[in-house]
């Protein structure tokens, strides 16, 4: 029995030691670019710039031989703002087909962080639960993306609505953030690379850096008691983890990871 438990207890080490070396990379990919009315991301009138740059990014992130894609972006010619190279043409030239990614993840459900969905309809959806049930209600949260999710609304495709947070391979390594308060089921992503350390994609839980430094929330949020939450939550876990914070709406941010095609290690 004793040397049964420990060629288990070995077995069980060179697991975790597996799971630690397993590679994992971070890439931004381009989703597009413009201008916004900060005035509108504050209720309290904190911000007086009316044409203030945005950046609209997706993330591919290499998990050994996985892939997982974040956010997706406008659709292609659907808006000013959108990305001129669509996210599977920039997904071939990391080559990597889109069939191949097995995950998606969403922040939430706006047409600027899901209008490309279909581009990976062989991934798992991972979404807030409460993002879910808006999309699927018989009547749809005002301002979801419903069309973005047909092919899963339909069946066609593997959903997994996340009540809590979720550690995506098992390992630690990649973990959706439950940070409600933009829409009530919106989602962060933590990404743990060996070289560049802990890096946090926030989604829309903050969207510029005046706001994350002031707490600042914009009029249109689903709920202003959780956005602060969610913002001191994240506010933790950089100081926790000594992470790296990328606003993925912040155009001073997109610099925090190496440019397209390299991948942040």
């Amino acid at each position: 029995m004793l040397r049964i438990a420990a060629v288990l207890a070995l077995g069980l080490a060179a697991g975790a030691v597996s799971a630690q070396e397993t590679e994992v990379t971070l890439t931004r990919l381009d989703c597009g670019t413009g201008f916004n009315d900060a005035r509108r991301f504050s209720d309290t009138f904190a911000y007086t710039d009316a044409k203030k740059p945005f950046t609209f990014s997706c993330y591919v992130i290499k998990h050994g031989g996985d892939y997982m894609v974040w956010d997706t972006g406008y659709t292609p010619g659907s808006n000013p703002n959108a990305a001129k190279v669509s996210l599977g043409d920039q997904l071939k030239q990391l080559k990597i087909n889109p069939d191949q990614v097995k995950f998606v993840g969403i922040s939430h459900f706006h047409a600027d962080h899901t209008g490309q969905l279909d581009t990976v309809p062989n991934a798992t959806l991972l979404i807030g639960q409460k993002e879910w049930d808006a999309i699927t209600a018989p009547k749809p949260m005002q301002g979801a993306n419903v069309k973005g999710f047909t092919h899963w609304i339909s069946g066609g495709g593997k959903v997994e609505p996340q009540a809590a947070d979720k550690d995506v391979f098992g390992d630690g390594t990649v973990m959706v953030l439950r940070t409600p308060g933009h829409t009530p089921g919106h989602q962060s992503l933590l990404v743990r690379l060996k070289d560049k350390g802990p890096v946090i994609l926030v989604g829309d839980a903050v969207h510029f850096h005046e706001n994350y430094e002031s707490n600042g929330v914009p009029g249109f949020n689903y709920d202003r008691a959780e956005t602060l939450a969610s913002m001191e939550r994240i506010k933790q876990i950089e100081k926790n983890l000594k992470a790296t914070v990328i606003i993925q709406h912040d155009p001073r941010d997109i610099n925090k990871l190496p440019a397209f095609p390299q991948a942040a290690k």
